[in-house]
């Protein structure tokens, strides 16, 4: 039966966003017009159009950089052209944090307010942009513009930040750190009037300029001795030639000469554990994938950065895309994949631009493609980009994204390495496990090895943030102390006193002074019952009110929880409500009643949840109250 819809049509700017990914209709059966008697009577493509499921989201983000929403009509439209029902295209809409359903103005400001921004005066910047502009999502400036709240914008060591979207027919998407509320109104201003937000360009800094603009987001930038970061602000990083000389794809050609058992080999080796937060062994992981007899494999490279804290990743992809590049062709190579997707989170423009970039100058250069190098071996890479949800760092969450579904974990097993994207055996590692590979296949396992300690090989890099002069990432061999890193970003600001570190970011572990001495490893981490995560190291000092940020997590995770399992999605809220309790002095009972639920909640939360998300959402707020950070009264008085 032809299902026909009485919603209005999509406008040409609808249809056109939608065709622009998808291509133009073949016919009717493909979002086309009624052409003959015929074809209304019979249908052909739809296999073939569910098959495109995957190119849900990049039709959506084309549908809102085109329009600045995402309408009823264009949904529509869009579900014709993919065969998929609108109600699940609805769903999935709605699930991501960058995408509105609902009628909004083409310029939007978000501006971070988040946990570090919020030390770095994000609630006066937002204070002053209600009184200058309006109300949060209200539109402004003649229904133009309007601002947003934003969670973490992975700009940490510039806080405070916002991420400003203009649709349109050339739509821009620019981020800035740090800003001020007089500075997004002028941006705001400018736009609406119809001039760019700036000019468009993703090529760095003139030479004399490039490595003085780095070390605010890289201070060691040129120093001698650094392994992940020794390109970082040396290279232009559009320049293939300059990666080259400066030994890049050595690696790839040694993986071409001695074939993926020996790459594998030499990773496992190497001992290098996964760096997104797992610690998986990562030869492991890939041994695992070669060996598994269903075709195709898959490599997903996991650059959905949104740990709050986190900033590492982005700063590879802007300053050395061709290492990522390289390693990911690599990873393709030993697990017998010949497709990868790159999997970069929205509120990175600059890193997709500078990816894509490279992508496009690696393919050209035979360094990508059905002929690597003239092996006769293929490998071809994807981008894709996220909306604005945290959960998708999840691996299993990160493929149904990419899929075209919502992002909601799947349950586990089947493992990725047996079923993950797409059902199909998968290896994914975040980013910056990736830009240890071509140095460890170029130069030996055991040279790797030989770097750290026995539990934790190699070189770590580590977001530092808050209350320290010198913010940035900062890379460090591992063993080294988390007061050897406050020390490497200037010390506590101001002469201020140490009061606190979050290590590990949201989900991570609050320790106190006497910390200084933790070694940064994962087996020390692990027996003082802290965690390196995602390698954030966010400092407080004693300014701080450490009950705004406990709540501003338990917001976060309030938020960001998919929803689809009860402990994390009634958990968070429940978490939130009663730090809400405990700060307002209305506890339910004496404050030691509400601090026992707290710690029932964050049990049933780690045990019964499907994902990390909810397993660690009461890790930072438990931890404070175990530190000692947060004091309420032990005798409170009963509500009334």
């Amino acid at each position: 039966m032809d299902l026909v819809t009485l919603a209005p049509r999509a406008t040409p700017d609808e249809r056109t966003a939608v065709d622009v990914v998808l291509g133009a209709p073949a016919g009717r059966w493909d979002g086309g017009e009624r052409a003959d008697p015929e074809g209304g009577h019979t249908s052909s493509g739809g296999h073939a159009a569910r098959e495109r499921r995957h190119l849900l989201l990049p039709v959506l983000h084309a549908i809102q950089a085109r329009v600045g929403w995402i309408s009823r009509p264009a949904l529509e439209y869009a579900c014709r052209r993919l065969s998929i029902p609108p109600a699940d295209a609805y769903g999935v809409a709605r699930f991501y944090g960058l995408f509105s359903t609902t009628p909004r103005p083409p310029i939007v400001a978000h501006v971070c307010d988040d946990v570090v921004c919020r030390l770095a005066g994000a609630e006066d910047v937002c204070a002053d942009l209600e009184r200058a502009v309006g109300p949060a999502g209200e539109p402004a400036l003649g229904g133009e513009a309007t601002w947003l709240r934003s969670p973490c914008l992975g700009r940490c060591e510039r806080a405070p930040a916002a991420l400003f979207t203009v649709a349109g027919t050339l739509p821009e998407t620019i981020a800035a750190a740090p800003v001020d509320a007089a500075g997004i109104v002028r941006r705001l201003e400018r736009t609406a009037a119809g001039r760019r937000l700036v000019p468009a360009r993703i090529d760095p800094d003139p030479d004399e300029e490039r490595l003085a603009n780095v070390r605010r987001s890289v201070p060691q930038a040129g120093r001698p001795g650094l392994r992940i970061l020794h390109r970082v602000g040396i290279i232009n990083p559009l320049s293939l030639d300059d990666y080259v000389a400066a030994g890049g794809y050595r690696g790839l050609r040694r993986a071409i000469e001695v074939g993926r058992e020996a790459v594998i080999a030499e990773v496992t080796a190497s001992g290098l554990l996964g760096r997104g937060g797992a610690a998986f062994p990562t030869g492991r992981k890939w041994a695992a994938v070669a060996a598994q007899p269903g075709q195709p494999h898959y490599t997903v490279c996991n650059a959905d950065e949104s740990e709050p804290g986190t900033f590492k990743d982005r700063v590879l992809m802007e300053e050395d895309p061709y290492a990522i590049v390289e390693a990911m062709t690599i990873e393709g190579l030993a697990t017998g994949s010949s497709r990868g997707f790159l999997y970069i989170r929205a509120e990175y423009p600059l890193s997709a631009a500078r990816m894509a970039h490279a992508l496009a100058i690696a393919r050209e250069a035979g360094y990508l493609g059905t002929d690597i190098l003239g092996s006769g071996q293929m490998f071809e890479i994807e981008i894709r980009r996220g909306a604005g949800a945290y959960v998708c760092g999840e691996e299993t969450a990160l493929f149904n994204s990419i899929e075209g579904k919502r992002g909601e974990p799947r349950n586990k097993p089947p493992f990725p390495v047996e079923s993950g994207l797409f059902g199909r055996p998968t290896a994914v590692n975040n980013i910056e496990t990736l830009v240890n590979i071509p140095g460890i296949v170029a130069d030996g396992g055991a040279a790797f090895a030989a770097l750290g300690t026995e539990g934790s090989r190699g070189p770590k890099l580590f977001c530092i943030s808050g209350a320290v002069p010198h913010p940035g990432v900062y890379e460090v061999e591992f063993g080294a102390s988390l007061g050897d890193l406050i020390t490497l970003a200037g010390g506590v600001s101001g002469g201020h006193e140490l009061r606190a570190v979050l290590l590990g970011g949201a989900s991570g572990v609050f320790v106190g002074p006497e910390a200084l001495d933790l070694q940064l490893t994962f087996e020390a981490t692990r027996a003082a019952g802290a965690t390196i995560g995602s390698g954030v190291v966010m400092v407080f000092d004693d300014r701080v009110d450490i009950v705004a940020t406990l709540r501003r997590v338990a917001a976060f995770f309030r938020d960001e929880s998919c929803g689809q399992c009860v402990p994390c999605r009634v958990g968070t809220v429940r978490q939130e409500e009663l730090l809400a309790r405990l700060a307002n002095g209305r506890p339910n009972g004496s404050a030691d009643d509400e601090l026992a639920l707290l710690a029932d909640l964050g049990q049933a939360m780690r045990d019964a949840s499907i994902c990390g998300l909810g397993q660690t959402a009461s890790s930072a707020i438990e931890s404070a109250f175990r530190a000692g950070l947060v004091a309420f009264p032990r005798q409170a008085e009963a509500r009334a």
